[in-house]
Order: C-alpha cells, then sequence, then structure tokens
C-alpha cells in the first residue's frame, strides 16, 4: 500500500529539525523541502543561472554555489523580490519534494516543511501536524543555532505564516517548550497514533 503523507511545520526555530528525527529514527522516511530547495540551486541546475541572471553576481560564493545570506538579505527587505523567487522555485522543489516521496517504503511517510501553510505544499499532504513553540523561544534558539540578529530573525518570523494561521490547519499539535526528553516521547506517541492510521485519517 501507498504511504500517506504527514505534513510537519512550525516556524523558524520551533524544533522542526529535532522532531522529523525523532520520526527518521522510528524508520519514517522523512523529505526535508528546505533540502529540496537547496538541490534545486545546485552549481548546473537551471534555477541557479535563473537566479545569478536577475539578482546579479553577487549571489554567488568563490565556489559557485549560492550564497543563501546574500540572497537572504536581497529578498527579506523586498517582499516583490521574494515573491519573483517563491514563483521561480516552488514549482521545481514542488516536483523534487514528489520524486522524493514516491520513493518512501514506510507506512506514512513526512513532508517537513516551514512554509507548508504559505506554499500550498499542504495539498500535497494528508494529515497536518504543527510543532508549536513561544514567539520569545523560537527568536531565542534561532539566535543561538544562526548567529543571527533578532531583527533578522523576526523579519524571517514575520514572512511565515502566524503562528495562529498554522494552527487552524493543524490536525495536530506538539508543544515544544519542554526539553528533548518530553520531545522524544512526544514522538513516539503520535509515531504510535499514525501507524493506526489509514490515509491519514482514524
Amino acid at each position: 500500500m501507498k504511504p500517506w503523507i504527514l505534513g510537519l511545520t512550525g516556524g523558524i526555530g520551533s524544533g522542526k529539525s529535532a522532531v522529523a528525527q525523532g520520526f527518521i529514527e522510528r524508520g519514517v522516511h522523512v523529505v526535508d523541502a528546505d533540502h529540496a530547495a537547496r538541490w534545486v540551486v545546485e552549481p548546473g541546475r537551471p534555477a541557479l543561472a535563473r537566479i545569478v541572471e536577475h539578482f546579479g553576481g553577487d549571489v554567488l560564493q568563490a565556489n559557485g554555489e549560492l550564497d543563501r545570506a546574500a540572497l537572504r538579505k536581497l529578498i527579506f527587505t523586498d517582499p516583490e523580490q521574494r515573491r519573483w523567487l517563491e514563483s521561480l522555485l516552488h514549482p521545481l522543489i514542488g516536483q523534487e519534494i514528489v520524486q522524493v516521496l514516491a520513493r518512501a517504503e514506510s507506512p506514512y511517510a513526512i513532508l517537513v516543511s516551514p512554509l507548508l501553510v504559505e506554499s500550498g505544499q499542504r495539498h500535497m499532504t494528508q494529515r497536518t501536524l504543527v510543532v508549536d513553540t513561544p514567539a520569545d523561544l523560537q527568536v531565542q534558539r534561532t539566535i543561538a543555532r544562526d548567529q543571527s540578529s533578532e531583527e533578522q530573525v523576526r523579519a524571517i518570523m514575520q514572512a511565515q505564516a502566524s503562528r495562529e494561521e498554522r494552527l487552524r490547519h493543524a490536525d495536530d499539535v506538539l508543544n515544544n517548550d519542554r526539553d528533548l526528553a518530553w520531545l522524544d516521547a512526544e514522538v513516539e506517541r503520535l509515531h504510535t497514533f499514525y501507524l493506526t492510521l489509514r490515509g491519514g485519517q482514524s
């Protein structure tokens, strides 16, 4: 039987990667939209050439790879440029995700995406799990992880769906405001439940 697809989402710094890792350790096939977004802009792929043509050579590193930090600065201060980039990349990322999910052999598979709600990727899934974290904790975690400024983190949060919007689309919510042992127990609880579902529904 073809595995059903769970969408896993949450804002920046919510702990999506730690939750996804917990499912991977339990044998679940996981595709990360952020990884797909990196694959489509690898040197030699058409998307990278289009980005350089549009933004200029300053968005490239010396080794010919995309300079994500430089590109991020350009698009987060200019919504029009962000929309241009999204209209180029979202369809390509979608194709890449579909191909990788098609290879899944676990009872259900997971699509991890910070933009699951905003990008329409939710329609590729049968159920949505939201990792929910208080905004101040998101900021603290992201600054500690990426050494970004608070201003930059809050700008990224602003560009993502609001917490309320995400929760409105949630079938399941994992509150990630405690320690890793709690998080792992929650993943185990959800995994056990998901194994009982057919097509993402009970």
